[in-house]
């Protein structure tokens, strides 16, 4: 978890910050949060995870770009922070520089926190001596951890090895870190919002047809145990929107005909006997409930079922897989 602070990209003696945004403005409120920015050079993502006892943090901190970068705008917010820093990482700044010059001009930047990531995995934070206490960040290999009021050190320290540990795509590694983070303790003062955005180039709803890069956006907004529901609203997610499937995690529908039918039966979508045999009306039946749930992506037409639209089925029903 040693320190990656990257360089400077380009001059920037002439570079007017003016030109792009106006002196910050006194900001409406604390987001007393921890976060994480991180990026995956090798598939283009970039992405924020944040948690918080302040309502709807995922409308002040989290900002990503594809193929440039992201930033996490906390503690006394100011969030032209992050556009401000987006642009200037497109004009191939590094993270510190882009995050030193967009500080220069806000007479309250010790008050400010923010963590920066760009596309290429370089990583900067910046702790204002006025952050309230617990405050800290620690930036590692192309991540940072930055958190204000926080219960510890420990909410951090547990982030960054959480990050570093886990394997998977970047949104798994924000997830881990996130609820590594609210185990060891989080905002001392308690949870109440919680949020997750990965950019991915042509990643979105629709990829390159639609040019669309937000692969995950999800956020929620009061809720006593955010990011537990979090967690809940990204398999949903990822059910439904997402196509990374474990090729090995499938079931052969005449091995679990019966189990199918008496889930479908309970949610009303079967109306026939529970013979566990595989026919015509259960798979009719299947491809109606799939379409309710907007499952359409994971249909299959090989007399297999994908393993986690099965346990979703199942569990939607209240039965045992």
């Amino acid at each position: 978890m040693a320190a990656s602070q990257g360089k400077a990209g380009r001059a920037d003696e002439a570079f007017d910050l003016t030109l792009i945004a106006p002196p910050a403005e006194p900001s409406r409120g604390r987001s007393l949060t921890f976060s994480i920015v991180a990026a995956d050079p090798e598939r283009g993502d970039v992405g924020v995870a944040v948690a918080s006892k302040f309502i709807a943090v995922g409308s002040v901190v989290p900002w990503a770009r594809a193929g440039v970068g992201a930033v996490a705008t906390q503690a006394w917010a100011n969030v032209k922070l992050g556009p401000l820093i987006l642009y200037l990482l497109e004009n191939r700044y590094s993270p510190r520089r882009a995050a030193e010059l967009a500080l220069a001009s806000d007479p309250r930047r010790d008050e400010r926190q923010v963590g920066v990531v760009s596309s290429r995995g370089e990583a900067y934070a910046f702790t204002g001596p006025k952050c309230m206490p617990y405050a800290g960040h620690v930036v590692g290999d192309g991540f940072s951890v930055q958190g204000n009021i926080l219960a510890g050190e420990e909410v951090i320290e547990a982030m960054a090895r959480a990050f570093e540990n886990t394997k998977g795509e970047l949104v798994d590694r924000l997830l881990a870190a996130l609820e590594a983070g609210d185990r060891a303790g989080g905002d001392r003062r308690g949870r109440q919002s919680a949020a997750i955005v990965v950019m991915r180039p042509c990643g979105g709803y629709g990829g390159c047809e639609e040019g669309v890069d937000r692969y995950v956006d999800l956020r929620v907004d009061d809720h006593p145990d955010p990011v537990r529901e979090l967690r809940r609203l990204f398999e949903i997610w990822e059910l439904t929107i997402l196509e990374r499937e474990d090729p090995s995690d499938v079931y052969d529908l005449a091995q679990v005909a019966g189990v199918v039918q008496e889930a479908l039966r309970r949610l009303g979508f079967y109306r026939g006997s529970v013979t566990g045999r595989l026919d015509e009306e259960t798979l009719r039946a299947l491809e109606a409930w799939m379409g309710y749930n907007n499952f359409e992506n994971k249909m299959r037409r090989d007399g297999r079922i994908w393993g986690s639209v099965y346990r979703f089925l199942v569990k939607q029903a209240g039965l045992q897989a």
